[in-house]
C-alpha cells in the first residue's frame, strides 16, 4: 500500500514538472453518466478544478484580471459571484437519464461551445413499445397502453424510413424550449394549458438504422407503473391531437400509405380479436361492463373525468398483467441516429411508437459522438475524477492542449474544418490580457458559472435532447 502511494506521489510530482504555469483553457468532452444532470456534471468537474494544480494558474490569472476591473464591474462580481472559479460551460445538455458525451468549455474556451450546438450528434436509443408516458421516457407518468402483439421487426425498419431526411418535429410537452418566456416543462408540471400550438421544428437525420431488436420476454426494459393525473392527461390529449392535425410526413402519398397501414393493421387486429370471442349468450342481452382500462381511455380521448366503473366480487380481483397471464410483455429496439441540432430522441421513440398503431417510450440513450469527440477515443471518463488530479489532470491537460480552431466542428456537418491554423491553448494569453468582456456572461446564454448553473430540477432537456 505503502509502495503504491508513493508511485502515485511520483508521478504527481513528474506531472507538475511538466506544466509549470501554463494557463489551460479550451474544449474538451467528459462521458456523463446516467441518473446525473449536466449541470451537475459540470459542477463536479468545478469541484476538483478549482483546489487543482493544473487549473491554479487559471485561477490567479482571472483573480489579477478582476483586481484591474473598475468600481462598477467589481459591483457586479459582488452581486453575482464573489469566490474566483473556474469557469466552465457545456455544449448540449443530455437528460439525466441519457449517459454519453458532454462537451465542456474552460474559460475562453467557452466562447466556442455554440459551434457544438449546431454541430450532428449521433446517439444509440432504445425504445420500448406499448406504452406512453408524459416525458416520452421511462422516466415519465404512464398516459396509456397500447396493443403490441402485431408489431415485427420489419415493421420497425420500415417506419424508421419514414424519419430519414429533412422533415417537421413537433417538440415534446417536457421540454427545455419556451412559450411566452415559461419552459413548456413548467405547463407541463402545473397541468396548465399551452397559450398556443407548439410550433413544428426543422430537422434532418442523416443516418437511422436498426441495430437490435428484442422479443418480448427478453429483456430488462419495462414501462413505468406511477400513472398520471387527469389534468397530465388532457394535456398530453391536446398535444396528440396537434400531432394528428398536422403530421410529420414529407408528401401525400407517405400519408395515404400510412392510412393503409393503419387500416391493414385494424383489420388484421379485429380478426385476432373476433378469433378470441366466446359466445355464451345472445350479444343483444349481455351487459357490458366496462373495464379500468377502457374507462381510462376514454377520459384520455374526451378530456373528462372516467365512469366509475361496475364491479362485481369476480372484478374486485386485481386484474393480471399481460405478463402474469403468461403473455409475452413488449417488444423493444435499439436503434441509432446521426441528427441535426435541435432533434428530440424521445419524439421519434414516441412518433414511431404511433405510425405502429400502439405507442412507444424511450428507456436508454447514449450520445456517442458529437462533433470530433467520440465515446472510446478522445472523451474524459467521468470515474477518473475519483482517481485523484494525477490520473485526470494528464488527461485533461492533454485534451486541452490538443483542442484548437481547425478542430472545431463545421456547423451541421460534425466534420472538422479544413482552414488550418496554429494550433494553441486557446487563451494562453489570458494571464497578459485585460478584457471588459470576461465581466460578461458569454456565448449568448449558453454558458455559465457551474455553481451559478440552474437548478436540477429544471435541467429537463436534451435538447431533453437535444437531444
Amino acid at each position: 500500500m505503502n509502495h503504491q502511494r508513493a508511485h502515485q506521489l511520483m508521478n504527481k510530482i513528474i506531472w507538475r514538472r511538466m506544466s509549470p504555469g501554463k494557463v489551460l483553457e479550451g474544449v474538451f468532452a467528459i462521458h456523463k453518466p446516467t441518473g446525473l444532470t449536466s449541470a451537475q456534471v459540470l459542477r463536479d468537474l468545478q469541484t476538483h478544478f478549482n483546489p487543482s494544480e493544473l487549473f491554479a494558474p487559471w485561477i490567479q490569472a482571472e483573480t489579477a484580471t478582476r483586481d484591474r476591473e473598475n468600481h462598477n464591474q467589481r459591483q457586479k462580481r459582488r452581486r453575482s459571484n464573489k469566490k474566483v472559479q473556474v469557469k466552465i460551460g457545456h455544449g448540449g445538455t443530455l437528460d439525466p437519464l441519457a449517459t454519453g458525451v458532454l462537451i465542456a468549455g474552460i474559460g475562453k474556451g467557452t466562447k466556442a461551445l455554440g459551434n457544438f450546438l449546431e454541430c450532428t450528434k449521433t446517439y444509440e436509443a432504445v425504445v420500448l413499445f406499448g406504452a406512453a408516458t408524459d416525458t416520452y421516457d421511462k422516466n415519465g407518468k404512464l398516459l396509456k397502453r397500447a396493443p403490441y402483439e402485431h408489431i415485427t421487426r420489419d415493421m420497425v425498419e420500415k417506419g424508421l424510413a419514414k424519419y430519414k431526411g429533412k422533415f417537421m418535429q413537433l417538440p415534446p410537452l417536457f421540454s427545455a424550449l419556451k412559450m411566452n418566456g415559461k419552459p413548456l416543462y413548467e405547463y407541463a408540471r402545473e397541468g396548465k394549458e399551452i397559450p398556443k400550438a407548439i410550433e413544428r421544428r426543422e430537422v434532418n437525420v442523416s443516418e437511422l438504422e436498426l441495430l437490435e431488436w428484442y422479443e418480448g420476454g427478453s429483456h430488462p426494459w419495462k414501462a413505468p407503473t406511477e400513472e398520471a393525473g387527469y389534468a397530465e392527461v388532457n394535456v398530453a390529449t391536446k398535444l396528440w391531437k396537434q400531432e394528428n392535425a398536422n403530421p410529420a410526413s414529407h408528401t401525400p402519398d407517405e400519408e395515404n400509405e400510412r392510412a393503409l397501414e393503419d387500416f391493414e393493421t385494424r383489420k388484421r387486429k379485429m380478426g385476432d380479436d373476433q378469433d378470441e370471442l366466446v359466445v355464451e349468450r345472445p350479444a343483444s342481452k349481455q351487459k357490458k361492463i366496462k373495464t379500468a382500462a377502457e374507462n381510462e381511455q376514454e377520459a384520455m380521448m374526451s378530456g373528462g373525468l372516467a365512469e366509475k366503473e361496475e364491479t362485481t366480487p369476480e372484478q374486485d380481483k386485481p386484474i393480471p398483467s399481460k405478463e402474469d397471464s403468461g403473455k409475452k410483455g413488449p417488444p423493444a429496439a435499439k436503434i441509432r441516429m446521426t441528427v441535426s441540432s435541435g432533434f428530440y430522441v424521445r419524439s421519434l421513440c414516441h412518433d414511431l411508437g404511433t405510425d405502429l398503431g400502439s405507442a412507444a417510450l424511450m428507456t436508454e440513450l447514449v450520445r456517442t459522438r458529437q462533433g470530433q469527440f467520440e465515446l472510446g477515443k478522445n472523451v474524459l471518463e467521468y470515474s477518473t475524477l475519483q482517481e485523484g488530479e494525477s490520473v485526470w489532470g494528464p488527461q485533461v491537460e492533454k485534451m486541452l492542449d490538443e483542442w484548437s480552431v481547425d478542430k472545431l466542428p463545421i456547423s451541421g456537418t460534425g466534420v472538422k474544418s479544413d482552414v488550418k491554423e496554429e494550433p494553441k491553448a486557446v487563451a494562453s494569453e489570458a494571464a497578459k490580457e485585460v478584457e471588459k468582456e470576461e465581466t460578461e456572461t458569454e456565448s449568448k446564454g449558453v454558458t455559465s458559472e457551474a455553481a451559478g448553473a440552474s437548478e436540477e430540477s429544471k435541467e429537463v432537456t436534451e435538447e431533453k435532447v437535444e437531444a
